[in-house]
């Protein structure tokens, strides 16, 4: 799953200044804060397992405060179930190196965490569940057995002994963590479940704006928190939200946290379920709606059309709506503002012509080809190697059809796509260096689609094509070192070559690639 500026998610793009997980900061502010609250974890360590390990990896240990505050009963789960699966983890990868005194140090401190967990949140949450209640004992059990078990192992000598106790080690850490996981996500539940209560029984801005944000931010940490607000109502009082004037300046937030939560299978259930389609595209359509409310909505839009998702080939109420849908994309593509709302457009559009092989045939009805290709030169809109990796794939996908290619050549669309093939990255950045491949396959493939009609077959040899495939070909640098690219690039020239236009550039271009399987 790929990720947009400001924390949202689509499949079909990746994005920098991606948002940091919210549990991996750790900035000198983050400690200061915690400092004065350091000491309960410390002093249970040094108490239970006498001196401090001085190891070198020692200095890595993870000592988090005691408490997040009242009234933070979803931050204080995120902070130390982050700390406890850390912790879990580090613990096996001490094991396997036989690292008997860390793993022993590191079972007490996790045994601290587990406590001051279970105890921090009956502090601020409401009566537990019988259900918690029994899994916070297994657990407590489970953390104080790991503890005994990897003391006594410190005291044994005979290597046959310690590898059978070793497997004892294993299977204990193993329950602990199911036990951890299974207490987590009941809390979790407990928290998103009064979070949905809140936004759906709310009719006050200022409240929906405060848990449309927390429930946002539950988004951010992954997958599986995705699905527990999929599973208790978040997709349907988010809807209920999009559905209400006196909310219209929360659509923006509510959209994006839906595109959030739509990443997983059962997001887009339950957006089938409500008719969330018919209210995309309501949006989408409405042009009383600001920019910023209907960018989103294509997020959606994107979101759930994504190739990478099974479940969006069964969207039916999609069907219904596409033309509408299409329309408006590609006129906020053509009214776009910034190159984040083109770029959310593109990507609603690109994944839309990966849905239905007719979408291709509405962009060209709408002159969409004419409106990207201008969108181009206009650096405000297409600045980024993203938001081109949309516009190629559009290209490329609308490519198939036989009328594509007079328009491409009307708009001078050849040469654009070309200069598409020198797509470097800026930055560096594996994001960047793969976005770059992609735009440059991409563009070597809608070539050799397009170069079936004489035309453009023509127009690229008379823009020197061929010079550039077999520069692609034989410096691996300038493809970004991508067999993908090399793969397009000889399939562009063999495309080119039945067209007899050049042949002797297509031995060129299979000289060099035997000679980079050779080198």
């Amino acid at each position: 799953m790929m990720a947009l500026p400001g924390g949202r998610h689509l499949d079909s793009i990746t994005l920098p200044g991606q948002r940091l997980h919210l549990m991996q900061v750790d900035s000198v502010q983050r400690w200061m804060e915690d400092l004065k609250l350091m000491t309960e974890c410390e002093c249970m360590c040094v108490l239970q397992a006498k001196p401090i390990s001085l190891e070198e990896d020692a200095q890595g240990d993870l000592i988090l405060a005691g408490g997040t505050g009242p009234g933070e009963p979803l931050q204080l789960l995120l902070k130390r179930g982050w700390v406890i699966s850390t912790e879990l983890r580090r613990i096996g990868q001490k094991l396997a190196q036989d690292r008997w005194a860390r793993v022993h140090s590191m079972s007490v401190r996790l045994t601290c965490h587990a406590r001051s967990m279970v105890s921090e949140y009956s502090a601020v949450s409401r009566n537990s569940s019988k259900e918690m209640g029994q899994i916070e004992k297994l657990l407590m059990e489970k953390c104080s057995e790991l503890s005994a078990v990897t003391e006594r192992c410190l005291q044994v000598e005979n290597e046959h002994v310690l590898k059978s106790m070793k497997a004892c080690v294993s299977e204990t850490l193993s329950m602990l963590g199911q036990h951890f996981g299974q207490l987590l996500e009941l809390a979790l539940t407990r928290e998103v479940q009064a979070l949905v209560r809140k936004i759906d029984a709310s009719d006050n801005i200022y409240t929906t704006e405060s848990t449309t944000g927390n429930l946002f931010s539950l988004t951010q940490e992954g997958a599986p928190l995705c699905r527990i607000i999929a599973k208790e109502g978040g997709v349907v009082a988010l809807f209920k939200v999009c559905r209400q004037d006196t909310f219209r300046c929360l659509y923006p937030q509510a959209l994006r946290t839906l595109a959030s939560i739509c990443c997983v299978e059962e997001g887009v259930h339950q957006l089938e379920k409500v008719d969330g389609v018919l209210c995309l595209a309501d949006i989408l359509t409405d042009d009383s709606h600001s920019e910023a409310t209907r960018a989103e909505a294509a997020a959606v839009v994107a979101q759930v059309t994504s190739p990478h998702l099974p479940v969006t080939q069964h969207l039916s109420s999609f069907m219904e709506s596409m033309e509408e849908i299409v329309t408006a994309l590609v006129k906020l593509c053509q009214e776009a503002s910034s190159g984040e709302v083109f770029l959310l457009a593109s990507a609603a559009l690109a994944n839309i012509t990966f849905f239905d092989t007719m979408a291709c045939e509405m962009l060209l009805q709408l002159n969409a080809i004419r409106v990207l290709l201008e969108a181009c030169s206009d650096k405000q809109r297409v600045d980024t190697p993203y938001t081109r990796d949309q516009i190629v794939t559009i290209l490329a996908n609308m490519s198939v059809l036989e009328q594509c290619a007079s328009d491409i050549i009307q708009e001078n669309g050849v040469q654009l796509i070309m200069g598409m093939l020198s797509e470097k990255p800026r930055s560096g950045t594996p994001a960047e260096v793969a976005a770059c491949e992609r735009v440059q396959q991409k563009a070597a493939v809608t070539l050799a689609r397009l170069s079936r009609d004489p035309d453009v077959a023509r127009e690229a040899v008379r823009l020197s094509c061929m010079s550039r495939l077999i520069e692609l070909c034989r410096s691996p640098s300038e493809r970004n070192s991508s067999d993908a690219v090399l793969v397009a690039c000889l399939a562009m020239g063999i495309q080119l070559q039945v067209k007899k236009t050049k042949i002797s550039a297509l031995l060129w271009l299979l000289f060099w690639y035997i000679q980079g399987c050779s080198a």
